[in-house]
């Protein structure tokens, strides 16, 4: 898949990323997973091992972290091309490529201090190993700076933590996480800090939420969860700012993704049209068709470049807040109303097991939740269009 160039052509170099990312799944992830039964969320030990050292050899391992800690070290733009390819497998929109890339740890980890990036965030880059980060609560996610009621208090040379945190994604084989919290008397955005929490600490216990898609995120209990004073991550209250910028970023590579997957599903769909034969001929051929096809790829060429503007931004050293906002609706939308139509044109085998469709639209239902819910992102453009002065 490559985005046609028109008045903008894509770097050379990040075309030839493209390459090599379009021809590790095509020959090395998607064989792999095709083994498995339609559900499935991870490979086979064996498998997942193989296919991560293979690319670690080609320079995709853990494309978001640092390249000095041991990542790929890819900046934004360079992300949205890797993920775009590497969602396009059946469990794609759980995790690019299998887990064949690794897991990138939450970036505020390599804000902390040296003795913090050695202990947590290294290992995490060696080992593969998975992290999670838990902002969200019953009371609400989508405005942490309010709905946080999670504490942390100080006591010693150690920090309790009380509270629960739901939609937390992955934290089953996760050895640590970072956990925000309320510290102080500040009701705020200025009164959250946050916290780096081992799931092995005495106090923390998880349990599975079941959802529309194939795997589960988690709700975790914090009952006087006891960490050492020096898992403070960053200063305290300055957590939000920590978020913030996890979130802002993460949003971009996040639409991203989902165009990957509708791209999928309208290839699909396009070569089914073609050898499906009804009334008399191919139906390809049937206008309500041909036009169900084009509108798929308008618009996904559409959220393409609006990712690929946001992406941009952020390498200029812009700020992109509002962009990563447009995207991230315009992309997650785009892409769930392109495999509706990719199904209704595949008719019964759309909604069948062994097509990857069905998985894919259950899956991209989420999407318009996750990192914000369209709503909060309508505003926050809102609100930055409504502020300008005339």
């Amino acid at each position: 898949m490559t985005a046609d160039s028109g008045a903008w052509e894509m770097p050379e170099e990040l075309v030839m990323l493209r390459r090599t990312v379009a021809d590790f799944m095509e020959h090395e992830v998607r064989p792999a997973e095709d083994k498995l039964e339609f559900d499935a969320v991870e490979l086979p030990a064996d498998d997942l091992e193989r296919l991560q050292r293979k690319a670690r050899q080609a320079g995709l391992w853990c494309i978001a972290s640092p390249e000095e800690y041991g990542g790929a070290g890819l900046d934004l733009l360079a992300q949205c091309v890797v993920t775009e390819e590497a969602v396009q497998c059946r469990m794609g929109a759980y995790i690019p490529a299998c887990g064949a890339m690794g897991w990138d740890p939450p970036n505020v980890i390599f804000q902390g201090t040296k003795e913090q990036i050695e202990r947590y965030g290294i290992p995490a880059l060696e080992k593969g190993k998975k992290t999670f980060v838990a902002i969200s609560e019953p009371s609400g996610g989508s405005d942490p700076g309010r709905s946080i009621k999670t504490r942390a208090v100080r006591k010693g040379d150690t920090w309790v933590l009380n509270g629960t945190k739901l939609w937390i994604s992955g934290v089953s084989g996760s050895d640590w996480g970072v956990v925000f919290a309320r510290t102080g008397s500040d009701t705020g955005r200025g009164g959250i800090s946050s916290f780096i929490v081992p799931t092995d600490s005495p106090g923390f216990s998880y349990r599975p939420v079941p959802v529309i898609r194939a795997w589960s995120p988690y709700e975790v209990h914090l009952e006087d969860c006891t960490i050492p004073a020096e898992n403070l991550l960053g200063g305290e209250g300055e957590g939000f700012a920590f978020a913030e910028k996890w979130l802002v970023n993460g949003r971009v590579p996040y639409a991203a993704g989902t165009i990957g997957i509708a791209q999928a599903a309208l290839k699909i769909a396009t070569d089914y049209a073609k050898i499906r034969n009804t009334f008399g001929g191919p139906l390809s051929d049937r206008q309500a068709v041909q036009w169900m096809l084009a509108d798929s790829e308008i618009e996904l060429r559409a959220a393409r470049l609006l990712v690929y503007q946001a992406a941009w931004k952020a390498l200029l050293g812009q700020n992109f807040k509002i962009d990563a906002s447009i995207a991230k609706v315009y992309a997650t939308e785009t892409a769930g109303r392109v495999v509706d139509r990719c199904i209704q044109i595949m008719g019964g085998l759309g909604v069948a097991k062994e097509m990857p469709l069905e998985r894919w639209y259950r899956e991209l239902r989420i999407k318009r939740i996750g990192e914000g819910p369209s709503e909060v992102h309508r505003l926050v453009v809102a609100r930055d269009l409504l502020k300008r002065k005339l």
